[in-house]
């Protein structure tokens, strides 16, 4: 599977923020609207609304509107292309710490060869 990096970019970029991976953790649980978002932040409303734009924009959540309400939900799938991404290193790590974890057996037996 191909992933873009373009929106892989952009994933990166919205999870980089703690505000934002913490309005993600919520919408884990379901549908809120943007000030039950902002209820647990010592910010404003407008910063919460911002970091929802930049969400909304890597496509990591959506926005639907009923009525006057504007609800968010969660839109899995960059998501996922991010976990396709990083499985590709998975292999990498796991040979790597290998390597870490005899490398360091043997300088603790005095083997340093």
């Amino acid at each position: 599977m191909t992933v873009d990096t373009d929106a892989l970019t952009a994933t990166f970029a919205a999870l980089a923020d703690p505000t934002r991976r913490a309005i993600l953790a919520r919408l884990t649980r379901g549908e809120a609207t943007v000030g039950q978002l902002a209820e647990p932040f010592d910010v404003s409303l407008p910063a919460i609304s911002k970091h929802v734009k930049v969400l909304q924009k890597a496509g990591l959540i959506e926005q639907t509107r009923r009525a006057q309400w504007r609800s968010c939900r969660l839109r899995p799938e960059p998501l996922r292309d991010l976990v396709t991404w990083m499985t590709q290193y998975r292999d990498f790590l796991g040979d790597s710490f290998d390597r870490l974890d005899e490398y360091l057996t043997d300088l603790q037996k005095g083997d340093r060869s």
